[in-house]
């Protein structure tokens, strides 16, 4: 059975990902509402983090921690062990395909092998499901993996943590597609942020 999937993006009054100062300790304080018992993330957003991970503090796994799973069709991640070891994941698992390049031979981090050229989602979230008895999955990306989880159909919720700014240029978060939200909670916080949740109908 596939997992709970949610969505959590910060963004600009006009739909921009960047250019504005995200709450970061509001946003991260949010998602642990969720519980998620897996981090779903992609490799550009890792490999946009992977100087920084080198020289960060080393802390103990978080045994009760999610899974982090790193869609990374192209096998581009290095940094396994330094994200195993940010104290916020009890483990690290790649989400890999049929054609992704060889990994070196003594990497001793779990894989889950779904799709041919490139991780098939869909196939991944019901194996996060039932291999690894997930319940709840939380998408930690802006971009281009949740577009792809949106059009595919498989974001059962989503929550927008609105800034008071408009950027007017830049990335913006929303796929071309149309969706119709339900809306299920909305909370205003001191200094204007919004928090929005919705339901995909």
């Amino acid at each position: 059975m596939r997992p709970h999937v949610v969505a959590q993006v910060a963004v600009s009054v006009d739909g921009v990902t960047s250019g504005f100062a995200v709450d970061q300790a509001r946003f991260y304080a949010l998602a642990t509402l969720w519980q998620e018992d897996v981090t779903l993330i992609g490799a550009d957003t890792i490999l946009a983090q992977e100087q920084a991970l080198r020289s960060t503090e080393r802390r103990a796994v978080r045994a009760a921690g999610p899974v982090l799973a790193v869609v990374d069709s192209r096998a581009r991640v290095r940094e396994w062990e330094s994200l195993r070891e940010l104290g916020y994941w009890s483990d690290v698992l790649a989400l890999y395909a049929d054609q992704t390049p060889a990994r070196p031979l003594d990497s001793v981090i779990p894989e889950l092998i779904t799709g041919y050229d490139r991780v098939d989602l869909a196939e991944a979230l019901e194996l996060l499901g039932s291999r690894h008895h997930a319940q709840v999955v939380r998408v930690d990306s802006s971009g281009r993996l949740l577009a792809v989880l949106l059009e595919l159909g498989l974001v059962d919720e989503l929550a927008l943590l609105v800034h008071p700014v408009v950027v007017g240029s830049g990335r913006r978060w929303a796929p071309a597609e149309r969706y119709d939200l339900r809306l299920a909670n909305a909370v205003e916080f001191e200094g204007g942020v919004v928090w929005l949740r919705y339901c995909m109908s």
